[in-house]
């Protein structure tokens, strides 16, 4: 069951986190391969273009976060992006901070309780 997808403002945001968090997790991966991840396990609500990740792993290679490997598969070259070990790094704290962020902005955007208000309430 897919879900309504996100709006590309905040996919923009996170795609270096994203991509840097799911290469920690298998090691190497291909951009097709990044793109079905995500597509699978947000049941389609975050759906990344080619056209917004190749800039992304082009840059990461660029800062030295990533390596590439090409390897022929069934007559095609197919390029492998993995992490340096500061890749590794910076996939943990670029995770770490947008997990604080999330938290942060799911306080934010909560129902606030004014104080007196929930202890009325209860009464």
């Amino acid at each position: 069951m897919e879900t309504t997808p996100t709006s590309n403002e905040f996919v923009r945001g996170t795609l270096k986190t994203i991509v840097l968090n799911l290469l920690a997790e298998h090691q190497r991966m291909y951009g097709y391969e990044i793109t079905q991840e995500v597509k699978d396990r947000t049941q389609g609500a975050i759906a990344l273009t080619f056209g917004a990740l190749y800039p992304v792993l082009h840059k990461l290679e660029q800062d030295g976060l990533l390596i590439t490997e090409t390897v022929q598969v069934d007559g095609r070259t197919r390029k492998y992006y993995s992490l340096t070990n500061p890749g590794s790094e910076m996939a943990q704290t670029k995770t770490d901070d947008l997990e604080r962020f999330v938290e942060a902005l799911k306080l934010l955007l909560a129902p606030r309780v004014e104080p007196g208000l929930a202890a009325s309430a209860i009464k």
